[in-house]
């Protein structure tokens, strides 16, 4: 039992997702743990307040978006944090932190949006030709152009209901070092995303997960806290999804083995049937146009062994090579 008089406090984002990522962690140890009092903090991390720059400017997701909730939770000013897991570097250790529970993952996979005005048909048509994407994702833009090679694939930042907006809009995006690019003719979004801020009506077209490989960890919201604080991780166990964690620790094997980087096009996407575990992973260039896939299947409880069997596939076939083309010069 929760000490109801002591509020058990939660670090989130203020984008309108986050925040409906955290009172679903509330609804949840509301129903599994008698008296406890959420309280949410609410954070605007660097990634909020930039919304030009390039996220690699801040040290990838990581630094833009997990970093100051982190850093909180490390001077014991909240008992836990929320982070989307995608949003969290797989290939570094969190010295003093614990994911102590991961939520049942969403929809893994991402949609294509489209301006108002603007049919599907139009659109794959010409497989894209003469249309603006636009994201800000590494590994969106090298499938985008793996996909559509006729695309032109624009940088374009924001939180979930912010894109759709612009998009809407007809808004243009400022660049980092001056100028504007756009207005985007679709975005690639985490159909997750779109379904948490409201907008899943706005997906135009699913992408089918083997044609657009997911990020690590896609869809899966994560709980972090004190390694030490075992009356928290114990609070926390209470709301953790079995399946879930096991497909995060194989998929995030495969970043840790690969030691890729915020600037890497890796993809992957673990899925439990039964007693058995397959996993699939790819390495691109921002190009598209170099691409290697891995798959495996495996025991379902030995997620991490399936992850590094995958990662070690894709680095025999010269992933560490498309990795470092990729890397910040």
């Amino acid at each position: 039992m929760a000490d109801a008089k002591k509020p058990f406090r939660i670090g989130t984002r203020k984008s309108t997702m986050a925040l409906a990522q955290t009172e679903e962690i509330a609804r949840r140890l509301a129903l599994r743990v008698p008296g406890i009092l959420v309280e949410m903090v609410k954070f605007e991390t660097t990634g909020d307040t930039d919304q030009t720059s390039k996220l690699l400017t801040h040290g990838g997701k990581g630094g833009a978006f997990v970093v100051q909730i982190r850093n909180a939770v490390r001077a014991g000013k909240l008992e836990a944090a929320m982070h989307s897991l995608k949003d969290m570097p797989g290939n570094e250790d969190t010295p003093g932190l614990v994911i102590a529970a991961t939520l049942s993952r969403d929809s893994p996979g991402d949609v294509l949006v489209l301006r108002p005005g603007l049919a599907l048909d139009d659109f794959l048509r010409e497989r894209g030709k003469g249309f603006k994407i636009g994201t800000n994702a590494v590994r969106r833009a090298a499938y985008a152009r793996r996909l559509f090679p006729g695309v032109e694939v624009i940088h374009f930042r924001g939180a979930a209901d912010t894109r759709v907006r612009k998009l809407d809009r007809g808004e243009k995006q400022r660049l980092p070092g001056g100028g504007e690019v756009g207005p985007a003719d679709a975005l690639i979004m985490a159909r997750s995303g779109l379904e948490r801020v409201g907008l899943a009506n706005r997906g135009a077209y699913d992408f089918r997960v083997h044609d657009m490989l997911p990020a690590v960890g896609q869809g899966i919201v994560a709980v972090e806290c004190a390694a030490h604080d075992f009356a928290t991780r114990r609070i926390l166990a209470a709301i953790d999804d079995r399946d879930a964690r096991a497909c995060a620790d194989a998929e995030r094997e495969v970043l840790w083995v690969l030691n890729g980087h915020c600037n890497s096009p890796i993809a992957g996407f673990a899925r439990i049937d039964g007693a058995s575990m397959s996993l699939t992973a790819a390495v691109l260039d921002e190009t598209g146009g170099s691409f290697i896939e891995a798959s495996r299947q495996g025991p379902a409880d030995r997620p991490r062994e399936l992850g590094r069997a995958v990662a070690l596939d894709l680095l025999a076939r010269g992933a560490t090579e498309l990795i470092e083309r990729s890397r910040p010069k």
